[in-house]
């Protein structure tokens, strides 16, 4: 259908003086039979109102202008606020949310916590920390050892027998204390080192036994070549504890070998100053006593009844001597059951599951142990256990006022010796003192 007049085409509005056809004339293209195809025709232009634009803002703009215009982006001012996209419609009632990628049909519930697997991962973990700190613990307490005594120079070694033979010394070294410390715990001032503390304590399958040997026995030092002098010592008559303070601990080693034929497998040996620190690191120890105990050289006194000693008094403890009737046997009495008392308090379980207890009492025990150069701390924890429980004595003796040309003396029964060594050595049950 034609905007223009009938007889109007473009050409006569373009060339009005043109003759123009009539009606009859050819008129292809406007519903004649003519085959001749139409020739373009202008349409007329209808106006339009032009399309508004957002007007451009510059950095003073208000940054909160939104025209409304959108090209296929989404535009927020200046750039600046930009609106978050429409959120995706609701799923229909009942049908599948098409953003849920697990599947059409009602979600699965949770099945019930497996309290099991729970349960062996934690246990899993707390196995793990307890092994990395023992491991740890392990490494910084043998670290500590201090293993200073060479047992391989000791000449002329009996067999070993069976169990563990270990001699343990109470020194009366005064290594690191000072001159106020040793006037409180009154150690004297004498010059060089003696023992005041000397035990066997054999620990086996038919029993634990620990034997004192008074540190005023009269034995046999045998030959002997000094590890640090390198002089060759001749043999002679003396107190044991001579033994030690001529070359250390290596010829008391060597002196009770030579005189009762005893294996020593391990040394371990503590002075005054590391005794009083590890009984303070234990918080004391307590005791009993039947008489008031009073001793001006060793500076005990203590009252009839229970106590608990700290590590002053328990030296003093250990070390008075004069008002026990059996003198220095009576001591090595007291020595013993001190340290069988020290020991179950150190193993009990207030120590043991109370780590401010029981670290500070490792570190103490471990700086004031001088031990040999094998030994572990397996051995010294069978050391440890092994003085709880243990068949407490003294050697048999003969004689505990023996007159020689060092003064008084205790000699030994030998006889009874040999039996008691006999039986430690095969570790059969000891019957000789206990009866």
């Amino acid at each position: 259908m034609s905007d223009w007049p009938d007889g109007w085409t473009d050409d006569h509005q373009a060339h009005p003086h043109r003759p123009q056809r009539g009606r009859g004339q050819d008129r292809y293209g406007q519903g004649s039979g003519n085959a001749r195809p139409e020739s373009a025709r202008v349409m007329p232009h209808v106006g339009r109102p032009p399309r508004q634009r957002a007007p451009q803002h510059d950095d003073g703009a208000d940054p909160g202008f939104d025209s409304g215009y959108n090209e296929g982006q989404l535009y927020r001012g200046n750039g600046q606020d930009r609106r978050s996209p429409a959120p995706p419609p609701p799923p229909p009632p009942g049908g599948h949310d098409p953003y849920d990628d697990r599947g059409p049909g009602p979600r699965r519930p949770r099945g019930p916590v497996n309290w099991r697997r729970r349960i062996g991962f934690t246990a899993l973990a707390l196995v793990l920390v307890l092994l990395v700190t023992g491991v740890g613990i392990y490494f910084w307490a043998d670290g500590k050892l201090r293993r200073e005594v060479d047992l391989a120079s000791v000449e002329d070694r009996p067999t070993g027998g069976r169990g563990t033979n270990f001699l343990i010394v109470g020194s009366d070294s005064r290594e690191g204390l000072s001159e106020e410390e040793q006037r409180e715990l009154h150690t004297g001032s004498t010059d060089g080192q003696r023992t005041d503390t000397i035990m066997i304590l054999h620990v086996g399958d038919n029993g634990n036994t620990m034997v004192s040997l008074p540190r005023d026995s009269w034995v046999t030092i045998p030959e002997f070549t000094g590890s640090v002098s390198g002089n060759r010592i001749p043999a002679q008559q003396q107190k044991l504890n001579a033994a030690y303070a001529i070359e250390g601990p290596e010829l008391l080693v060597r002196t009770i070998e030579y005189n009762t034929g005893l294996r020593i497998d391990h040394y371990a040996e503590i002075g005054f100053g590391g005794f009083a620190n590890v009984v303070d690191a234990l918080g004391g120890v307590e005791m009993c006593f039947d008489e008031p105990i009073r001793d001006e050289n060793s500076g005990a006194d203590f009252e009839a009844g229970c106590h608990q000693l700290d590590g002053a008094e328990s030296l003093a403890f250990n070390r008075q001597r004069y008002q026990e009737a059996m003198g220095d046997l009576g001591r090595t009495q007291n020595q013993q059951e001190f340290l069988g008392t020290l020991a179950d308090q150190a193993a009990s379980p207030s120590t043991l599951l109370n780590p401010f207890t029981l670290f500070p009492t490792m570190n103490a025990g471990l700086d004031a142990l001088i031990v040999d150069e094998d030994m572990s701390l397996w051995n010294l924890r069978e050391m440890f256990w092994g003085m709880r429980g243990a068949e407490r004595m003294n050697i048999p003796v003969a004689d505990p006022g023996y007159a020689t040309e060092q003064g008084s003396a205790v000699l030994w029964d030998m006889e009874l010796t040999e039996q008691l060594i006999s039986q430690l050595e095969n570790d059969e049950k000891v019957t000789v003192g206990t009866e």
